[in-house]
């Protein structure tokens, strides 16, 4: 601990808030990673189309948001949604197959099952040991691959006055987080278990003909091990340097906790098609435990973090013609820590009993995103142009009670991700095609900053990623790949 005060290297705070749907969840990054879509598991006929989803109904994703909203589906249906995504610069993929089926009705409600196999991404730290020993061959199928499994479930009913009201649970076996390898940057093997759940409680009542108001709470748990194991290679016979290899095993804890309250709105505007709407969402977020990665080991590290997002959104449905626009900015402030294990001595003579603070950051996240898009149908086909694009920018204040140091960092970024997609109505069955490619996102490091260099590396690991940078911001660029198919049948 107090070599890290001495170099003012903090880079380790790696907060994990897995988000099951699209909104409401609030994600927070420090560093532009190119994060892999694990957990784009539901399907979207706005996904195509920039993501906009203000004042423009989304029919497939919007159940699974918000339950209440079951309620809208007016035919039954089942259908299948496979989905594929690869990282740039070797940094993993994955596929998922979705199957589930929706229901409406007084009574509404829907079910999601879904398989995905996650395959890990090349190590990038350095350097590598000199030796070649593993505990398992790199071609291990538990090193290269992991199976996770997701369940959804929902049920409402619809109320007096065109209301409804209806709850969801969201949960995840989770065997592999995508990126969790570049962490673990001398690790022999790393062994994971996770869980998530996510639970949400919503309420929609219908303003005249288009309009909506919407209300949401939700609380979402993710809670992950990581069995790390390790060869340490130590002198058994000093007087003829014999050397042997040791098993070392370490296991870290991650936890994040958030509550979560959203609040909508959307009406017609004139005659023309327009709809006009405005969102309001807050997150509470607590991290009781963050893993002690190999990049920063250092214990017991809590925090929590706040944000906000407050948008705008216009859309028009009118004939062929579909277009949309979301304005959103998203303030947000987080506080993180590193606790002393032991009676821990500063600079200035002092000690810092066991439990206190020897580094405190605090940042505070002026955040902005946009989405755009727009649909044409032509016959039984919609073709679908999108873009969304997400800027970055927030202050550090860092202070290392060790050292009794404090210092000031800004950092900022954009990322771009333009999206495509095609919808065939067919009779007796719907298509979907959806694509798109996030740019601007990599594998981030840290300049040297004349002590130490370092890598602040989370390729894909979640999306709330809160690294304090020991130093300006470098970047490794790696494209991030998404393919969706959905295939929807009517019960009739």
């Amino acid at each position: 601990m107090q070599a890290i005060g001495r170099l003012a290297v903090s880079i380790g705070l790696v907060l994990c808030g897995v988000t099951p749907a699209a909104g409401q969840l609030i994600n927070l990054r420090t560093v532009p990673v190119a994060a892999g879509d694990q957990f784009l598991i539901f399907p979207s006929d706005n996904l195509g189309l920039g993501g906009v989803s203000i004042a423009l109904d989304d029919p497939w994703l919007d159940p699974f948001v918000n339950p209440a909203k079951g309620a809208r589906v007016s035919t039954p249906q089942v259908f299948a949604t496979p989905t594929f995504y690869s990282v740039g610069q070797n940094a993993g993929n994955a596929a998922t197959l979705s199957a589930g089926a929706l229901f409406g009705g007084r009574i509404f409600g829907g079910a999601l099952l879904a398989l995905q196999q996650l395959k890990s991404g090349q190590q990038f730290f350095g350097p590598q040991p000199l030796w070649d020993l593993a505990i398992l061959p790199a071609d291990a199928l538990s090193e290269r691959s992991s199976t996770n499994k997701f369940a959804h479930f929902s049920l409402g009913t619809t109320l007096p006055g065109r209301a409804a009201i209806g709850a969801s649970a969201t949960f995840a076996d989770l065997n592999g987080i995508d990126g969790v390898e570049h962490l673990y940057a001398m690790a022999s093997s790393i062994d994971q278990s996770g869980s998530m759940a996510d639970v949400r409680l919503g309420v929609t009542k219908e303003l005249g003909i288009g309009g909506l108001a919407e209300g949401l709470l939700l609380f979402n748990r993710f809670a992950a091990t990581h069995d790390v194991y390790y060869v340490d290679w130590v002198v058994v016979d000093s007087t003829t340097w014999t050397w042997e290899p040791q098993e070392r095993l370490e296991s870290n804890l991650d936890r994040t906790e958030t509550w979560g309250l959203h609040l909508g709105f959307r009406r017609p505007l004139g005659e023309q098609g327009w709809k006009v709407g405005g969102i309001l969402t807050g997150n509470y977020k607590s991290h009781p435990k963050i893993p002690n990665y190999e990049l920063v080991n250092i214990p017991r590290d809590p925090g929590h973090s706040t944000a906000l997002d407050i948008g705008v959104g216009v859309a028009k449905q009118a004939g062929a013609l579909t277009i949309g626009l979301d304005l959103v900015y998203e303030p947000a402030w987080s506080s993180t820590w590193a606790e002393a294990g032991r009676a821990t001595p500063t600079s200035a003579g002092d000690t810092i009993p066991a439990g206190g603070k020897t580094i405190e950051n605090e940042f505070r996240f002026s955040n902005a995103h946009v989405n755009l898009g727009a649909g044409y149908a032509v016959g039984p086909a919609m073709f679908q142009l999108g873009l969304q694009v997400r800027a970055y920018d927030y202050h550090l204040d860092q202070w290392d009670n060790v050292a009794q140091s404090n210092r000031r960092q800004n950092e900022e970024w954009m990322e771009w991700t333009p999206s495509w997609g095609i919808r065939l109505q067919l009779k007796g069955v719907e298509l979907r095609y959806m694509g798109r490619v996030t740019t601007g996102t990599g594998l981030p490091g840290v300049a040297w900053n004349g002590a130490v260099a370092t890598r602040a590396e989370a390729a894909g690991f979640a999306n709330d990623i809160v690294v304090p940078p020991g130093g300006p911001l470098t970047l490794a660029e790696a494209d991030v790949w998404t393919h969706q198919v959905s295939v929807a049948v009517p019960i009739r």
